[in-house]
């Protein structure tokens, strides 16, 4: 098979974008079974006493007491509750690992290192590639003995191989993640081919993650982004905020979000005229000659065609026409089954209207 590399300009520039059929690669992580490359993901891993609680008081997440095995995602906001960071977390055999953006890598690695102060952590590079089982036929028999697994996989990661890989549930979604020495990446893929699996690109992930409306750091966020406008709120393993945790930077806009307000903004799958050259991340989108959101991951995917997530405004109604590209040449039309449900008062805002008569 001939691998073609993604493009240079894009944020997976280095991997395989796809080994030569796309929308064949696309089709069998739907029916199948496909195995994705995403070595260029950063991992970190966290050792010491103090690693659950010391990142417990910097994060949105509740890892405190994060069990041996479990994973979740996970954030860091500012002070006005912007975005910074995201991550995978998995706890196993007295390490933290992290895993996040390739170009996010560092920059976590030295805003992690700023905090520590006098805590017992060790934070430190990880050499392991992340590989993406997507499909069906991830837990046939042939595969999890691929994998040296007795039974499909639990909820729990448990370790593969004897050199420090693990293999666990991706949190949020429906596949299996395998983190493994990256001097033993091309063993992994070989066992797993010869079991039946087949060889996909980022193409394919992308088209799977962009279809289930799930975000990604850096490409569908901005410099505004707050966890709410992208559905990134509620328990371990289900988001990456918990609502019933300490403090932490950024904490006080996410409690006003969720008890006062509403976002402004909503994540949401547009459907894009096919006919046209494809719009690009960052591009506007406008309604009426007005802007009302930013356009996010753009991908073809082999039923849909093409596609985008974006954030716009809220409440927007979902067959408001829309425009997006460069020079607002692309039509575009939200998918609204992608719609978030209708806004609900928080328990704040409830209680103010009951003190104003508004109820």
């Amino acid at each position: 098979m001939s691998a073609v590399p993604a493009p240079d300009s894009g944020p997976d520039a280095g991997a395989v974008w796809h080994y030569g059929d796309p929308f064949g690669e696309q089709r069998s992580a739907e029916t199948a079974a496909v195995l994705v490359d995403r070595s260029h993901r950063a991992v970190l891993a966290l050792s010491g006493a103090d690693r659950k609680t010391w990142l417990h008081s910097l994060c949105t997440q509740h890892v405190a007491d994060l069990a041996d095995g479990a994973s979740t995602e996970n954030l860091t906001l500012d002070a006005k509750g912007h975005i910074q960071n995201h991550w995978v977390q998995t706890e196993l055999n007295e390490r933290t690992y992290l895993d996040t953006e390739p170009w996010r890598g560092m920059p976590l690695i030295e805003h992690l290192r700023k905090m520590v102060f006098w805590a017992d952590v060790a934070i430190e590079p990880a050499d392991l590639a992340v590989l993406s089982l997507l499909g069906p036929d991830r837990g046939a028999p042939d595969v999890l003995d691929a994998l040296g697994l007795a039974a499909p996989l639990g909820a729990t990661a448990v370790s593969v191989g004897d050199s420090g890989g693990f293999v666990r549930r991706a949190p949020g979604h429906d596949a299996l993640e395998l983190l493994v020495p990256r001097a033993e990446k091309s063993e992994w893929q070989r066992r797993l081919t010869q079991a039946g699996v087949r060889p996909a690109g980022i193409w394919a992930y992308e088209a799977h993650r962009v279809a289930a409306g799930r975000p990604r750091l850096g490409v569908d966020t901005d410099e505004r982004t707050i966890p709410h406008e992208l559905n990134w709120i509620g328990g371990p393993g289900v988001a990456a905020v918990h609502l019933d945790k300490g403090c932490y930077s950024g904490q006080e806009t996410v409690a006003r979000v969720h008890n006062l307000g509403k976002p402004p903004r909503m994540l949401v799958l547009l459907h894009l005229d096919g006919s046209v050259d494809r719009p690009s991340t960052g591009d506007p989108v406008t309604s009426g000659g007005r802007s009302v959101g930013r356009l996010g991951t753009v991908v073809d995917h082999f039923e849909l065609g093409p596609i985008a997530l974006a954030l716009l405004k809220r409440g927007l109604p979902a067959d408001t026409p829309l425009l997006t590209g460069a020079d607002s040449e692309v039509s575009a039309v939200i998918d609204p089954e992608s719609m978030p449900p209708p806004d609900e008062r928080g328990a704040g805002r409830l209680a103010v209207d009951r003190l104003r008569g508004r109820l």
